[in-house]
């Protein structure tokens, strides 16, 4: 059980250090921003409906949720979201409206960070 946590505590330090990477190498602030964010304890951590993915975000949009995104509620508009974790729901409700990425993957798609809103 212990090594579960060890595991995935070590990904995020990983995480984290890229992001403050592609910050520093692109000299874009989000990355940091999303780094800090990921690096405060775990009682902090942000939890983002999909009701409220929906309440801020417009059509063809690209979001960032530093954090989980849960379940609850309808998406009404087509999004990319990217997420350091989705439950099961909320993964399977984005990829039918739209596209659910991690962090990581959005690093490499996006290296600039244009164009991204943070929800949480």
């Amino acid at each position: 059980m212990a090594k579960k946590g060890i595991h995935k505590n070590e990904q995020l330090r990983s995480l984290v250090q890229e992001l403050k990477r592609l910050s520093l190498d692109k000299k874009v602030r989000i990355w940091k921003r999303i780094a800090e964010d990921l690096e405060k304890p775990n009682r902090n951590s942000r939890a983002v409906n999909i009701y409220k993915l929906s309440k801020y975000c417009k059509d063809n949009e690209t979001v960032i949720v530093p954090g989980k995104v849960l379940g609850t509620g309808e998406l009404s508009c087509k999004v990319s979201v990217a997420a350091y974790t989705f439950s099961g729901e909320a993964y399977k409700k984005i990829s039918e409206k739209g596209k659910a990425l991690t962090i990581q993957e959005l690093m490499k798609q996006n290296p600039e960070g244009k164009n991204i809103k943070i929800i949480g």
